[in-house]
């Protein structure tokens, strides 16, 4: 597995405690900034980690901004990234077990580091559980096509 991370300025110290989550679990990952609090446009950081994702460079994308709400926005438009706004570890195990989620989205100044911390190791740690769910994500994928 290997995760590659992005955030805007709004995100950045969120971004740095879950990169430091990976390096003490030995994930394999790439965190492609910004490394400074100057102001950045999210959709550029977005399109870094959903590109990555969708090309197989990455397993799974971890977005973070101010509120999570603008990374997803972005990470939903390209096709085959499902991308959930996580703000508890349940809603982070629902998306990856139900929707095969494949990028996370937090909010800084939505969930602090220790929250943020728990809701990246239940994304990284729930598969997902195909069955009846494998039917509604092909779905998805379906809906995507038609655009």
């Amino acid at each position: 597995m290997k995760v590659i991370l992005a955030s805007d300025h709004a995100g950045l110290e969120l971004r740095q405690e879950l990169v430091a989550v990976l390096r003490e679990r030995n994930v394999a990952h790439e965190d492609v900034g910004p490394f400074a609090k100057d102001s950045v446009d999210y959709p550029d950081f977005a399109a870094r980690v959903t590109r990555a994702v969708v090309s197989g460079e990455a397993t799974l994308g971890v977005l973070v901004c101010g509120t999570g709400i603008g990374m997803s926005i972005v990470a939903n438009k390209y096709q085959g990234i499902r991308a959930a706004l996580c703000t508890t570890e349940f809603e982070a195990r629902m998306s990856r077990a139900h929707n095969d989620a494949n990028v996370l989205c937090l909010g800084q100044r939505v969930v602090g580091a220790g929250v943020g911390r728990a809701i990246l190791e239940a994304f990284l740690d729930t598969a997902f559980s195909g069955g009846r769910h494998e039917r509604r994500v092909q779905m998805i994928r379906e809906v995507e096509s038609q655009r």
